[in-house]
């Protein structure tokens, strides 16, 4: 098996564990790795929690596919955009998780401070305006957003998270939705006793991440 069939193998099984823990819909949500000069992304048209490694798409840097008989996702501007203002990171996870979305329905905040492993994986999460899928206003606003942070919730849409690494991508996206269910709960149920971390401690998260 050829290094890029390995990738896609990789892609095929992440974007079946997103659907599996219910962080997306059959029809919803991306995932894309670049390797080299070409990018691995999931297609449009095809169910999320059957996909295989033979249906993930090769393709250029320009958006040309080098796979036949696969349509490209309709965010893959989106992605490709990403890459161009990331070119630290290899690997972009989008989806639709539940709580997150909730989030992006809102004008509310999610605040990564109330859990130690919230401020250190996802950090500073930035925030995209709305813009209809697939456009490239919609692609050029994220990836803006993503050239600042991690993490970012885009309005009325759903979340996306960036990585060294399909792995640290998905980490990334998983730790914001427990992040946003723990601002639900602490909000609507333990908001009288919320104790979110100092200064001096998130600085020290900070310093063991490697961010200052």
């Amino acid at each position: 098996m050829s290094e890029i069939d390995t990738i896609r193998e990789e892609v095929a099984y992440f974007m079946r564990r997103l659907y599996i823990q219910q962080l997306t819909t059959t029809s919803g949500g991306n995932i894309s790795v670049k390797s080299g000069d070409v990018v691995l992304i999931t297609p449009s048209a095809l169910d999320k929690g059957r996909i295989t490694g033979e249906q993930i798409g090769v393709m250029d840097m320009d958006g040309n596919m080098k796979t036949e008989n696969l349509k490209p996702s309709i965010e893959t501007r989106l992605h490709l955009e990403i890459y161009r203002k990331r070119p630290d990171i290899s690997a972009v996870v989008h989806a639709h998780p539940l709580a997150a979305s909730a989030y992006a329905a809102t004008t509310r905040k999610i605040n990564t401070t109330l859990l130690a492993e919230s401020y250190a994986i996802v950090g500073e999460i930035a925030y995209a305006g709305y813009h209809c899928i697939g456009t490239s206003e919609l692609a050029f606003e994220t990836a803006a957003a993503a050239a600042a942070a991690n993490c970012v919730i885009m309005k009325n849409h759903g979340a996306l998270a960036v990585g060294k690494t399909l792995l640290e991508a998905f980490d990334r996206l998983e730790v914001l939705e427990n992040t946003a269910r723990i601002n639900l709960i602490c909000e609507s149920v333990l908001k009288d006793g919320i104790s979110p971390l100092t200064p001096s401690e998130l600085r020290g998260l900070d310093v063991l991440m490697g961010r200052v």
